[in-house]
């Protein structure tokens, strides 16, 4: 596909039409429609059915979107979550089965258990990096726990919003799951709604007013958020698959992932060498001339691209650096001699650039990622358990990969989620039912027996046995 392209407008959601709206869908909710197994299993097969019968549909419009390779698009968008919605239907009967727990001597005869409960009506509000992945992953995770939900799409991938809007009524209840369009004011109108959870993937800056808006109905809040994700290359460092697993998981999507590495810290002793291992592997991707490459995406506009050209002055380009404004072309980059007081290193690169700085030692580095913010992801790169062991203890992160980038998100079994100004809640797997979940505790006492040990009048006696008893 050729750049520059015609411009494409996302549809637009009546803005006085989104009270009502939500009140649809709460009606829905309290009509017991979503709460049966047999419902939430329909909703996951059907969206199943969505991207894979549709996967084509969907990889076009990535395509068109920004450009994005349609292995990476099968792989990270419509294959990813066609895969967590199989695992999330082979493991929903035992999610929901009442959980028993052990009942305490002075409530006996009596037994506890804990039930799971959907939270009601759930807004799914997503970004434009992953605009498939991130809203209907989400989406099954709400849906198989019974919810209802309202979708966000991004605006800024106009051509995924345009299809989710097409795609998601035709495959999913109508009257559970809607998709609402449009941009901030939109977004503003949904969120002064009431809602009984509210996920939320995106920058901290708009992550604040979410939960700010959240905060005027008690809403709790799953914030999926970002922030500067370090990769920790050691001395003793297999630095050829090193090389190939940072840079693939770098210049994925032209570095517009939220788990990308944005930024290495190598030892010194083997800083020349990884980059020179990462000068061969970006020729062994993307081949001498990367912008003819139809394995590397694109900016996602022209906004995001003026924004990251204006970072290449904070480091020099030892990797690409090339770009160009009408295409939304900008080179898979590595930059040393990095400014760290600059704007590369204040904010989340969010784009196909490297900053590569090297450190003294292991210790060095860990001090340099706690100086900064709780990042959502974290990589190492050692041979050594013990310096594995080190970054662990040593430093804090939404999640974490020994020895690779980016596929922690892959394990079904792991939950993914920030820290601190990376995001707060999990998701995927159990972790994304339990986020759209209410435990809800229930104790079953017998009437059998009653003793009176707990009520009045009171005495030094029944005072002795409730001590001994609670």
């Amino acid at each position: 596909m050729l750049f520059p392209m015609p411009p494409l407008d996302a549809p637009h959601t009546d803005v006085s039409t989104i009270p009502a709206l939500a009140a649809d869908v709460r009606r829905t909710f309290e009509s017991g429609l979503t709460r049966p197994i047999a419902w939430r299993r329909l909703q996951l097969q059907r969206l199943h059915a969505l991207l894979t019968e549709r996967e084509k549909d969907l990889l076009d419009a990535l395509e068109a979107d920004f450009q994005k390779p349609r292995f990476e698009g099968w792989a990270t968008e419509a294959g990813f979550t066609a895969t967590d919605v199989r695992h999330t239907l082979s493991q929903l009967s035992k999610w929901m089965r009442p959980e028993r727990v052990r009942t305490n001597l002075a409530n006996l005869p009596g037994s506890s258990r804990i039930l799971r409960e959907p939270l009601g009506c759930v807004l799914i509000i997503a970004p434009w990096n992953y605009p498939i992945q991130l809203v209907l992953s989400p989406l099954a995770a709400a849906l198989a726990a019974g919810n209802c939900a309202v979708l966000k799409p991004s605006e800024l991938t106009p051509a995924c919003a345009t299809l989710l809007a097409k795609l998601v009524p035709e495959y999913l209840d109508r009257e559970a799951v809607r998709v609402v369009g449009g941009a901030v004011e939109e977004t503003t109108a949904l969120l002064r709604e009431r809602w009984d959870h509210i996920f939320f993937t995106g920058g901290g800056a708009v992550g604040r007013v979410v939960m700010e808006a959240a905060a005027k109905h008690l809403t709790p809040v799953t914030l999926e958020l970002g922030g500067k994700s370090p990769c920790i290359v050691d001395a003793d460092a297999d630095l050829v698959t090193a090389a190939h697993r940072i840079a693939w998981a770098k210049f994925l999507n032209a570095g517009q992932t939220c788990v990308a590495p944005d930024y290495v810290l190598v030892h010194k002793s083997v800083e020349s060498a990884l980059l020179d291992e990462l000068k061969k592997v970006v020729t062994e991707y993307y081949g001498a001339d990367p912008q003819k490459s139809p394995d590397f995406a694109r900016i996602v506009n022209t906004r995001h691209h003026a924004r990251l050209v204006g970072l290449l002055g904070d480091g020099e380009a030892v990797v690409g650096g090339q770009h160009d404004a009408a295409t939304r072309y900008l080179a898979p980059t590595v930059l040393t001699k990095v400014k760290l007081d600059g704007k590369l290193m204040g904010d989340e690169i969010f784009g196909p650039i490297l900053p590569v700085l090297a450190v003294d030692s292991v210790s060095e580095a860990i001090r340099f990622v706690r100086a900064r913010e709780k990042p959502l992801a974290l990589y190492v790169y050692s041979r050594s358990q013990d310096t594995v062991d080190e970054v662990l203890a040593g430093t804090s992160s939404g999640g974490v990969c020994v020895n690779d980038c980016i596929m922690h998100l892959t394990v079904p079994d792991l939950p993914f989620g920030g820290v601190g100004p990376s995001g707060m809640g999990a998701y995927h797997g159990k972790a994304g039912f339990d986020c759209f979940s209410h435990r809800k505790s229930v104790l079953d006492k017998s009437t059998m027996v009653d003793p009176p040990l707990r009520y009045p009048p009171y005495s030094a006696d029944r005072e002795k046995w409730a001590r001994r008893l609670l």
